[in-house]
């Protein structure tokens, strides 16, 4: 089997889903090719999901260049696809004079970088912003453009809009070669992946950790990445939502932060420690690490309500600290979209644009089509649409009816359609993503084995076949307890 496109994405991260969204509104052929069997599987995944607002860039950066653009148009994306975006506003807290001087240096890189209406504030200020704020904190850099979002739910929505327009999405297909031909003809690049061949004119590299591996792959620029691991620690559901709240940053990190989510928990994220390549195991002294830096900003924050930890691994292109967004000085035709570490989710939608400017400046012909339809239609989420709603949605189908997740009090009706959507949930965690399902206080204690019972049944096949997450992660062995 081999499919021929005029453009291929490599990698179905949140750079390579807003990369597809973008150029799905002209007149081509695309297809997203994507290693893992589901989309946001790598650094898009173990996020926590800060839409930065740029003034932490040096300017003149490629990250400078795209971070406030992108958080800019964060309103217009999350409006036309249908995702939370909360732009709460947020502080970098400084407790001396030292921090003082620090800050004014971080709000000369935002004026500099186009972030708008920054200013520095004193301790009464603070804590009318962020009563929860640490008494100590003697100024603070106020930034009111900074969001957060899910950002698997904003790469989810953004292939969900592609697909719609025509994009094509191939799950568990991990390159493993790259023929390259010459400059003539329709297909260039020949991508060899279990799943079959698939040939195009135009490729775009947007494979997070695997960039540098398909870059030498293609011939093309030869670099390294580095592993920068990061835990992050979820807390239960709070009553009213935490502001971003940041340390002064260090040269490699913008330390510990206290976040607030879309969902009402709070997020501490996150460390920086260079690890093995895949390393995603959690660390007692970096939980500890957070757990402390999170109580000089948040003093009262009770870190006995921990749900969960999880770790990541940032895409850093060793020696730079930038983002790697153009066409290969190596191989004509090829697009580089690598090394997007933080701030990378903030910047996805401005990294999207971005790329379309440099494919036009090579001569990649882009005619918008009559048909592009940038709105997606967002899911109904149960637990949040009004009771009127919900009686409707009970009336149409009793499944909405039957709560399978307590905590999140997500309905069966609510997990088949995310399964069934395009491209739909195709494991546990697929589900989870997509409407939360297993993200409460219990960490799917009560719900998984439904959830597996409905995989089963939508995707017609047994129950021991369902995976948690990604190939071999399955969970049953042998009758599923209660499976009718």
């Amino acid at each position: 089997m081999s499919e021929t496109f005029d453009i291929t994405i490599i990698g179905a991260g949140i750079t390579g889903c807003a990369i597809a969204r973008q150029l799905a509104r002209f007149d081509l052929s695309i297809c997203v090719v994507e290693a893992a069997n589901d989309i946001a599987l790598g650094a898009s995944k173990a996020n926590g999901g800060l839409v930065h607002a740029g003034y932490d860039p040096t300017p003149g950066t490629v990250k400078a260049q795209v971070n406030a653009r992108g958080c800019e148009l964060y309103g217009t994306w999350a409006q036309e696809l249908g995702f939370l975006f909360h732009r709460t506003g947020s502080m970098v807290l400084g407790f001396n004079d030292e921090d003082l001087a620090h800050l004014e240096q971080l709000r000369q890189n935002g004026l500099a970088n186009g972030v708008p209406e920054l200013s520095i504030v004193g301790p009464d200020r603070i804590h009318e912003l962020e009563p929860r704020a640490s008494a100590d904190a003697m100024c603070a850099l106020w930034c009111p453009s900074t969001g957060f979002v899910d950002p698997f739910e904003v790469a989810i929505a953004a292939l969900e809009n592609a697909v719609a327009n025509g994009v094509t999405f191939m799950r568990s297909a991990p390159v493993e070669a790259i023929e390259v031909a010459g400059t003539g003809g329709d297909a260039r690049f020949t991508l060899a992946t279990p799943a079959g061949n698939v040939r195009c004119r135009y490729l775009i590299n947007a494979a997070g950790n695997g960039a540098a591996d398909i870059s030498h792959m293609a011939g093309a620029e030869e670099f390294q990445m580095v592993w920068r691991q990061g835990n992050i620690v979820v807390l239960d559901k709070e009553p009213r939502t935490l502001m971003p709240l940041y340390p002064v940053p260090t040269p490699v990190s913008k330390g510990v932060i206290v976040t607030g989510t879309v969902h009402g928990n709070t997020v501490i994220t996150a460390t920086a420690a260079v690890r093995e390549p895949g390393d995603t195991q959690t660390y007692a002294t970096d939980v500890n690490a957070l757990l402390t830096g999170a109580h000089k900003l948040v003093p009262d924050l009770d870190t006995r309500r921990v749900v969960r930890a999880f770790a990541g691994g940032r895409p850093v292109i060793k020696g730079t600290n930038d983002f790697f967004i153009g066409q290969s000085a190596v191989v004509p035709g090829l697009f580089q979209a690598a090394g997007i570490q933080s701030p990378g989710v903030a910047s996805a939608p401005a990294i999207a644009e971005r790329m379309e400017r440099v494919m036009r400046e090579a001569g990649v012909a882009l005619r918008e089509r009559a048909d592009w339809d940038p709105i997606r239609r967002a899911p109904d989420d149960f637990d949040r649409v009004p009771l009127a709603r919900k009686e409707e949605l009970i009336e149409s189908d009793p499944a909405w009816g039957q709560i399978v997740c307590r905590c999140e009090t997500v309905p069966e009706a609510e997990i088949v359609a995310a399964i069934r959507r395009h491209p739909g949930a195709v494991s546990v965690e697929g589900v989870k993503r997509r409407c939360r399902a297993g993200m409460g206080r219990c960490q799917s204690g009560f719900c998984q084995s439904r959830v597996v019972a409905i995989l089963a049944r939508e995707l017609g096949c047994d129950p021991s076949e369902v995976l948690l997450e990604d190939a071999g992660s399955w969970l049953v062995q042998g009758p599923l307890k209660g499976v009718r």
